[in-house]
């Protein structure tokens, strides 16, 4: 058995009048994220973590933001291309650790919305899948509410 670990971290900048997606679901919120896809910044971090885990490199390398197949992508298919990759390896998902930084809106009530969603994606348990959401009481570009970042951090295995 081979484990790997991978992190991945991601920041978009909110804007007023966008949609605001974080972790497969749609939040109400009247700010949203600037991207070329819908921004979701949660599943870009953890794009990044599953192809670190295995030096694939990142998001930016396989779905690149220059590119109009990914204009206006629903992040959820890049998760599903990336996971993809892992499994053409021989490795599977054992758990994802995620925290959002987001001063509003507060998400806590998505949180197990968005653990089914990444979970169904993923193949696994929405046990598999921590997804935690803090401030940074007001300080810097997220606490300005300027921004949302995310890290992610995720173990796979080979059998």
């Amino acid at each position: 058995m081979e484990f790997r670990t991978g992190n991945g971290y991601d920041v978009h900048l909110l804007a007023d009048g966008l949609p605001f997606f974080l972790g497969g679901v749609k939040i109400e919120h009247t700010k949203g994220c600037v991207a070329h896809s819908d921004g979701d910044t949660l599943i870009h971090a953890l794009c990044d973590a599953l192809l670190g885990a295995l030096a694939l490199g990142d998001i930016g390398k396989h779905f690149p933001d220059t590119s109009d197949e990914f204009k206006g992508i629903d992040s959820k298919i890049l998760l599903e291309r990336s996971y993809c990759l892992v499994k053409e390896r021989g490795f599977s998902l054992v758990n994802a650790d995620c925290t959002i930084l987001l001063q509003k809106p507060k998400v806590a009530g998505y949180i197990d919305s968005m653990r089914s969603v990444l979970a169904e994606i993923l193949e696994v348990t929405p046990e598999r899948i921590s997804v935690k959401a803090t401030t940074t009481e007001g300080a810097g570009f997220v606490g300005r509410e300027e921004a949302v970042a995310v890290y992610a951090t995720v173990l796979v295995e080979k059998k």
